[in-house]
């Protein structure tokens, strides 16, 4: 059975309130990754709705990975994962290759999504660059797989940072496509869930980029390994401006730099921008900066020592993937069945 209260009439299901969502493994977790999506993904367990979340390997695999490296950059997100907050018995926490459903209906959907919307997805372009010709056909389609991962537990929420927005629209698409073409209304019109202050975190060396595991300058990012003297001198170093703190958020935009130190500040304080600028309103870096190394070290340091610790075990994070997997299965499984029933595949094997 699916999660689904079926009625009568298209357009009258109710879905029971899930969240989904997932982070890809080819690189090291960074602030960006726990400002944008792990500290959400933690608040979502205390709403009361059911929370899944996963390591989409297989989307790692869109652009060439070292086996060896992708099992334990796998074991090091999930060890980010859990030292950022989540809890494994109240969230499904797996990685997406143990479940095999994601690829089937991922292939349902590749059959379902129309080709200009593909061509529209600006995250393609941005990672393909001028070399499009070149790349993998995986790069290309992985939005229609990430419609099948949010799809496949019937998902009604997706946390995502802005930068994903496009590729849920296209979840809605999808998902609205297959209900009008098989005259049936089993697909959620899943909804982007994005929120908090600092959901696109920038570089600390040009505010203008996104902060990213890719850039090739260490001093650009905090990572969640770092250790609290690592991330005490990286935001010390952090590219700023001479200006003073302004009281009104509107007299930073020309400010990239400053914005994102003060969203930075905002997001691991729980308080608003307005609130931050109302305390440090007229005061020049020499005066915030120290305060947001305190506020920083106190809440990410604890992390980077816990992943470090869940580390030392890589045979307890595989068992709680394989646990994870196996539930995640139980509900993808039935709602893969009903899509292949739908579609008019054959299911007769006992």
């Amino acid at each position: 059975m699916t999660d689904a209260v079926q009625t009568p009439h298209v357009g009258q299901t109710r879905f029971t309130p899930r969240v989904f969502s997932g982070i890809q493994p080819s690189g090291g977790l960074t602030l960006g990754n726990y400002l944008g999506a792990l500290k959400r993904f933690v608040q979502k367990q205390d709403e009361g709705i059911e929370t899944i979340y996963c390591l989409v390997d297989l989307h790692a695999i869109t652009t060439w990975q070292d086996p060896e490296k992708l099992r334990q950059q796998t074991r090091e997100a999930a060890a980010g994962f859990i030292a950022a907050g989540i809890d494994p018995t109240r969230s499904i926490l797996f990685n997406q290759s143990q479940v095999s459903a994601h690829a089937e209906l991922g292939w349902v959907f590749n059959c379902v999504a129309r080709l200009g919307w593909m061509n529209r997805m600006t995250q393609f372009k941005d990672k393909a660059g001028k070399n499009a010709e070149n790349v993998s056909l995986g790069l290309y389609a992985y939005p229609s797989l990430m419609a099948a991962d949010i799809l496949l537990y019937h998902a009604t929420q997706v946390p995502v940072g802005e930068d994903q927005k496009q590729h849920v629209e296209l979840t809605r698409d999808i998902a609205a496509k297959f209900n009008h073409d098989y005259k049936v209304d089993f697909f959620p019109l899943t909804e982007p869930v994005i929120q908090g202050v600092a959901t696109r975190v920038m570089s600390l060396r040009d505010g203008s980029k996104k902060m990213s595991k890719s850039d090739p300058s260490d001093q650009s990012r905090i990572n969640l390994t770092d250790d609290a003297d690592t991330i005490a001198a990286k935001f010390r170093k952090a590219k700023t401006d001479a200006g003073v703190l302004p009281d009104l958020p509107e007299a930073l935009a020309d400010r990239p730099e400053a914005r994102n130190l003060v969203n930075i500040y905002a997001a691991l304080a729980d308080q608003s921008v307005e609130e931050v600028l109302a305390e440090y309103a007229g005061r020049g870096f020499g005066a915030f900066k120290p305060a947001l190394v305190d506020l920083a070290v106190a809440k990410l340091a604890p992390i980077s020592t816990e992943m470090k610790r869940l580390m030392d075990d890589p045979a307890e994070i595989d068992r709680i993937l394989g646990d994870g997997a196996n539930r995640a299965d139980a509900i993808a499984q039935p709602i893969l069945a009903k899509t292949l029933e739908i579609v008019g595949m054959i299911r007769s094997r006992r």
